[in-house]
């Protein structure tokens, strides 16, 4: 049976890009296992790795394949080659655990993000910061998914304190006991449209995917009724095509949420107003004469610790005390090691079509 790459949400922008390599075969990665992978083509689903040319011609983690990227394989006798990665429509990542200048890829070209975080005592303001924080710089649209809303005897307060950090994002409130809310989120997966799944391990990641799904294809874990901490059910990642189409990432739970690039600006798009009030153009909010960020805050317009976590994560992103340009410059660095190295990079592609 040939399988209708369409359904797998293949644009013409990936059909164009794959275009331009011959003698190859276009595939989406479903599946990752550290360095094996799944892949879908329209010859069906298939076990893949990496050529020994794209090993050593990239180092760096994040130019590797994740969950959701499509590529360019050869087919083998005994599986499928992979020897590029085609260029993302948006890319989900963090700090690999443990080491600050490493990037670690969560999935690639996904439409629509769910940030899921259950109504009892995993509620926390400052973690949906940080998690909007790396939605707005994936080019993904980030929705807010509170789950296990009959668990929440003071759902009006948590909707209040989320007010003012969700500017813009879309929240949805779900119940496994009851249904609620699950139509909703069912609205933002249509044939052909890729969304994932983050959050902390037991929010009901599983159970949500499950419903969509329409069967228990994925384990779940309950929260332990003692201290309200979830449990690890998913422990892969992995693309799964929903019955009544489009496409669902699930992605294993994380407890701590370290950032590798973000778009703080966006997420704190509050502050971000009132900074370009103050007196000075390079105001550190900190002191100088005029500055509209110290005047809310004095006033009561801005919350101190809003204020303190806008400035925890522009410490850790590094981009505490510089501009939108520097801001821009500072991304690159981290994700291809200098400027002259994306353009290097963006040449040697550019050959590559020439040649071809």
């Amino acid at each position: 049976m040939t399988i209708n790459l369409a359904d797998y949400g293949l644009t013409p922008n990936f059909k164009q890009a794959a275009s331009t390599f011959n003698n190859q075969q276009l595939a989406r990665i479903t599946a990752q296992h550290r360095n094996l992978y799944q892949i879908m083509t329209t010859n069906g689903e298939q076990a893949a790795t990496l050529s020994g040319k794209f090993m050593y011609e990239n180092i760096e983690s994040t130019r590797f394949p994740a969950v959701g990227d499509w590529v360019m394989v050869t087919m083998t006798t005994d599986n499928a080659v992979i020897n590029q990665v085609l260029p993302r429509q948006s890319v989900l990542a963090r700090e690999t655990v443990g080491n600050r200048s490493d990037g670690q890829l969560i999935a690639a070209n996904i439409d629509t993000i769910f940030i899921c975080m259950s109504l009892n005592a995993d509620f926390n303001v400052r973690r949906i910061e940080r998690y909007l924080t790396m939605a707005w710089d994936s080019n993904a649209m980030p929705v807010i998914v509170l789950t296990k809303a009959d668990l929440c005897e003071d759902l009006p307060a948590k909707l209040a304190a989320l007010a003012t950090v969700s500017l813009g994002v879309t929240i949805i409130t779900c119940s496994a006991k009851t249904g609620a809310g699950y139509d909703d989120v069912a609205q933002y997966v249509t044939t052909g449209k890729t969304v994932a799944f983050v959050g902390s391990s037991g929010v009901g990641k599983s159970t949500l995917i499950n419903r969509l799904m329409g069967s228990d294809v994925l384990a779940t874990k309950t929260i332990r009724a003692d201290d309200d901490k979830g449990r690890h059910a998913t422990t892969s990642r992995q693309l799964l095509l929903l019955p009544q189409g489009g496409l669902v990432i699930d992605t294993p739970g994380m407890r701590e949420l370290q950032l590798y690039t973000g778009d703080v600006d966006r997420t704190f798009a509050d502050i971000a107003e009132l900074a370009t009030q103050c007196k000075f153009s390079n105001c550190t909010h900190q002191g100088e004469p005029g500055c509209a960020v110290q005047a809310a805050l004095q006033s009561g317009k801005l919350a101190a610790d809003r204020l303190e976590s806008y400035r925890k994560l522009q410490r850790e992103l590094a981009y505490d005390g510089l501009n939108a340009r520097e801001r821009e410059h500072e991304k690159i660095n981290r994700m291809f090691g200098s400027k002259n190295s994306m353009k290097q990079v963006v040449r040697q592609a550019k050959a590559k079509n020439r040649r071809r």
